[in-house]
């Protein structure tokens, strides 16, 4: 075969200049190519850490914001319960005063209308003995046609409340 008899002559060549070729894709990719692409990468790796550090950076800012803005929430909070208690206490107290005051308004009223009907019983008293001594008199007058005076009449009258 003839193709094998130019193997021999050709080969050489053709190793030669698949030596220079991958000599030269190694200079050109491997010395060229491939240590910018390092170099990118690298540059994105520590962008990337750069980011992480500075999102952790933000995480703890923000956590330390928002416990102090819990502890102030919570001062505050516990303000105004203190205002809230203060508010009771103070209204409680004027409660009581105005109770006070209106109690003794009405104590005053009570007494006054106590004495009222004390003078207004002791009327009707005096007024149903006078009544009764003169229906007394009258019913004696009539009855045994004997004439009684009022003093004794009263007397009797008082006697027969006085056991009644």
């Amino acid at each position: 075969m003839p193709q094998i008899a130019q193997l021999a002559e050709f080969a050489s060549s053709q190793i030669f200049w698949t030596l220079v070729f991958f000599g030269l894709t190694f200079f050109i990719i491997g010395r060229g190519m491939v240590p910018k692409v390092m170099g990118t990468v690298a540059l994105r790796d520590q962008q990337i850490a750069d980011d992480l550090a500075a999102a952790q950076a933000a995480r703890d800012a923000a956590d330390e914001q928002e416990e102090a803005w819990r502890k102030r929430e919570n001062e505050n909070r516990a303000a105004a319960q203190q205002a809230i208690a203060e508010a009771k206490v103070k209204a409680a107290a004027k409660t009581d005063k105005k109770l006070a005051t209106a109690q003794a308004k009405i104590d005053t009223k009570l007494e006054t209308a106590e004495l009222a009907i004390a003078e207004a019983r002791a009327n009707a008293m005096a007024e149903v003995e006078t009544v009764a001594a003169e229906a007394t008199q009258d019913i004696v007058s009539r009855l045994a046609g004997a004439k009684v005076d009022k003093r004794t009449a009263r007397s009797a009258v008082k006697k027969a409340l006085a056991n009644g």
